[in-house]
C-alpha cells in the first residue's frame, strides 16, 4: 500500500520545511512505501526552492491559484494507492502513517480516514475548546448527517487520507469550490462510494494562524455556515477567502 502525501503550498516558505521534515521522519519510522508531492500553488516566495531542497520530494508548479485546484493537481501527479491530503502548516504526529495503514488494511469499504487538528501554537484553553467543538461536530456530522440524514460526513480538510480508487470514482476534487466548504463537499461525494470515518486516533499538529487572525468564534461560525450551505444547497455560501500567512 503506497501512500502519496499531497501538500498544496501557496507562499508557505515559513512552514513548508517543518512540514516536510515531519513527513520524512514519519515515513522513515513507519518503514512504509510513500512519496511526497508538493504543489507550488502560484507562490511568489521561496516555497518551491525550499521544498526542492528536500531529497525525494517532488515539486509541481500549479500557476492557477486555489486549494482544490492544487489538491487535484497533486492527486493527478501522484501514484499512491492512498492519497494523504495535508496542508503546508501541518506536522505529522507520531504513528500517523501506521494508523492510516492499519485502518485501510482492516476495512475494505473505508474510503476516507480523517482526524482532528491540534493547534500547537495556541493556548491550552483554545485547544480544549477545539476538542469540545470536534465532539459536537462528530455527533452532528459523524452520526446525524451521515447515518440518519445521509447528507454528509465529517472530514477535516488538511488531515485526511483517501483511497485513490475512491477519488477516481467521484471524478477527483470539485475545483469549482475555491476554499470554504471544500472538505464538506469532498466528504459528501466520498460517502456515496464508501465509508468516511473520523477518528481521534489520527490527530495532526497545525498552526493556529487563522484563529489568531480572524478570531476563534468568527472562524468557527464561517466554517459552520459554509458547511450548512453545502449540505442544504450543494455549494458554500462564501466564495471569497483570505490567505493567512505567518
Amino acid at each position: 500500500m503506497k501512500i502519496s502525501f499531497v501538500i498544496p503550498a501557496h507562499n508557505e516558505a515559513s512552514c513548508i520545511g517543518d512540514c516536510l521534515g515531519s513527513v520524512l521522519r514519519e515515513i522513515k519510522a513507519s518503514g512504509g512505501n510513500a512519496e511526497i508531492v508538493v504543489v507550488n500553488n502560484a507562490s511568489t516566495d521561496a516555497t518551491a526552492r525550499i521544498a526542492s531542497g528536500f531529497r525525494g520530494v517532488k515539486v509541481v508548479d500549479e500557476p492557477r491559484k486555489g486549494l482544490t485546484i492544487a489538491r487535484q493537481r497533486g492527486y493527478l501527479e501522484s501514484s499512491g494507492d492512498i492519497i494523504a491530503a495535508i496542508d503546508a502548516d501541518t506536522l505529522l504526529t507520531r504513528g500517523w502513517i501506521r494508523t492510516v495503514q492499519r485502518e485501510f488494511a482492516a476495512r475494505k469499504r473505508l474510503v476516507c480516514l480523517s482526524g482532528p487538528y491540534i493547534y500547537h501554537d495556541l493556548s491550552p484553553l483554545t485547544r480544549i475548546a477545539a476538542v469540545a467543538w470536534y465532539i459536537v461536530a462528530l455527533v452532528i456530522y459523524g452520526f446525524v448527517n451521515q447515518y440518519v440524514l445521509h447528507s454528509g460526513a465529517m472530514l477535516q480538510g488538511g488531515n485526511y487520507a483517501v483511497r485513490r480508487s475512491a477519488l477516481e470514482r467521484i471524478g477527483g476534487y470539485n475545483t469549482a469550490i475555491a476554499f470554504h466548504g471544500e472538505d464538506t463537499v469532498t466528504a459528501f461525494r466520498l460517502m456515496r462510494v464508501g465509508v468516511v470515518k473520523f477518528s481521534f486516533r489520527l490527530p495532526i499538529f497545525t498552526s493556529g494562524r487563522r484563529l489568531r487572525k480572524e478570531g476563534v468564534l468568527r472562524t468557527a461560525w464561517t466554517y459552520a455556515l459554509n458547511s450548512i450551505f453545502v449540505i442544504l444547497y450543494g455549494r458554500p455560501l462564501s466564495r471569497a477567502y483570505t490567505d493567512v500567512r505567518d
